[in-house]
């Protein structure tokens, strides 16, 4: 149960609708999952976290299905169930196979473990992995 509980869209106040509407429309969904129905406690907050996640999930240089890879494997890394299942179910909608869910697992357990190796054993960067611009 979340903490301070779920605002439904008939409960909701303006504000809170204005931006349920949005989500709804931008998805083409009839629907408001339980994430965005507890953020609309503090609707500051849920407007914010919105326009934030419209803005990068929104088309760019990278495809709808690599930005849900990307967002279920830091979700993963940092633990979120309800995160992990959410982006699951966005990534499978964009294309994600078991065969690419089984693959980006693995990556994400071995730059986990590779990550805190470097860190315990507090590596110095190498001057070749200095950041350099992008090839055009």
């Amino acid at each position: 149960m979340a903490t301070l509980g779920l605002v439904e869209y008939q409960d909701a106040s303006p504000e809170v609708r204005a931006v349920y509407d949005d989500i709804m429309a931008t998805r083409k969904t009839d629907w408001i999952n339980n994430f965005w129905k507890a953020l609309a406690r503090d609707p500051v907050t849920l407007g914010r976290t919105w326009q934030s996640i419209r803005e990068s999930m929104a088309p760019g240089a990278l495809d709808a299905l690599t930005k849900e890879m990307l967002y279920l494997a830091v979700s993963a890394t940092n633990q979120c169930g309800y995160c992990i299942a959410s982006h699951t179910a966005a990534a499978r909608k964009a294309g994600m196979s078991d065969a690419m869910f089984s693959e980006l697992m693995a990556v994400v357990g071995m730059a986990n473990e590779t990550n805190r190796l470097a860190s315990g054993y507090q590596v110095e960067i190498d001057e070749r992995f200095a950041t350099t611009p992008a090839p055009k």
